[in-house]
């Protein structure tokens, strides 16, 4: 816990960093001039619109299927190996849900296997609207599940963590509380969440995130309104994992930006999962907005490095 409250004294207004607070500026501009604006035209144009420059694509990626079953379509898998694996990192993308493509990963899966040993894989899962809650779920569910019995076989590696970035974090975090019904930790070594969409029906800070922030309420509302429909279904814990019984979950990182609209989600998630006697730190960044992690800030590098380390003692066994 004082870990915890140690990095909230960090977050207050006073200490924000001013580096952070610049670039969140340019970026919400940036954005908002290339047409990042709620409601969008389409679907098809927010896409268009998040695939603008170029995509570094690994050059030792490959991809794994997930074979379809009773329960659903094969699964595409994005995989980066580890010469060496120590572990398999299973990875649900960012992108409300909506927007998000696997293959933008790969920088960000590149670091990770650098840092840690494990070998990287995302999940290439259905995305909202044309399939909404429970299709995206179902298949993070499916392809961690077909990993744990198969990653030995597949893979080489034994030991297993599970993370994402927002709306993936949500997933992740429901996959794990899907999970955590049959085995202990759901199977996963830890988690590294950052950033997550953890309550459907809005905190307080989603509710008055205006356009000066990059995810903004009118944002959210309209990436709820894709991926969860039925209004009466979000604050069921399979949507909003702020509600969940979280008994029994695995070691977990928690990551946000002091700056970010979902920074209510991720602190109260903290103190519910301290709570429930699950290990979790809590790690909040001075002025880090939404996406903190590809800024090229040094606050934000440093929680960058913390993340990194954290992912290298889980998979080693220390975390």
């Amino acid at each position: 816990m004082s870990a915890a409250a140690a990095d909230l004294e960090l977050a207050a207004p006073a200490l924000r960093d001013p580096d952070a607070a610049a670039f969140n500026v340019a970026l919400v501009e940036s954005m908002r001039g290339a047409g990042w604006t709620f409601p969008p035209a389409s679907v098809e144009q927010l896409r268009d619109l998040i695939r603008l420059g170029p995509v570094e694509r690994s050059p030792r990626a490959r991809t794994l299927t997930v074979p379809a079953s009773a329960d659903g379509p094969a699964i595409p898998l994005r995989v980066l190996d580890s010469p060496r694996p120590t572990g398999v990192y299973v990875h649900c993308h960012p992108g409300g849900w909506t927007i998000g493509e696997v293959d933008t990963q790969d920088p960000r899966l590149e670091r990770v296997v650098g840092a840690s040993g494990m070998t990287a894989v995302s999940i290439d899962y259905r995305r909202a609207p044309e399939h909404p809650y429970p299709a995206p779920l179902d298949d993070c569910e499916r392809a961690a599940r077909w990993l744990l019995d198969n990653g030995e076989r597949e893979l080489g590696a034994t030991r297993f963590v599970i993370g994402g970035e927002s709306a993936g974090a949500n997933l992740a975090l429901c996959t794990l509380l899907r999970l955590n019904r049959e085995r202990p930790g759901g199977g996963f070594a830890a988690a590294n969440l950052l950033y997550g969409n953890y309550d459907a029906t809005m905190t307080p800070s989603q509710l008055a995130a205006g356009d000066d922030f990059l995810i903004s309420r009118r944002s959210l509302e309209w990436f709820y309104d894709q991926y969860v429909p039925d209004h009466a279904r979000r604050r069921d814990p399979d949507v909003s994992p702020l509600y969940a019984d979280l008994r029994g979950l695995p070691p977990t990182l928690l990551s946000v930006g002091s700056a970010d609209s979902l920074l209510d989600d991720t602190t109260f998630l903290a103190c519910r999962m301290l709570a429930a006697g699950v290990d979790c730190e809590l790690q909040v960044v001075p002025g880090g907005e939404h996406g903190f992690d590809a800024a090229p800030v040094a606050v934000c590098l440093e929680a960058v490095a913390r993340i990194d380390a954290y992912l290298a003692a889980a998979a080693s066994g220390g975390a």
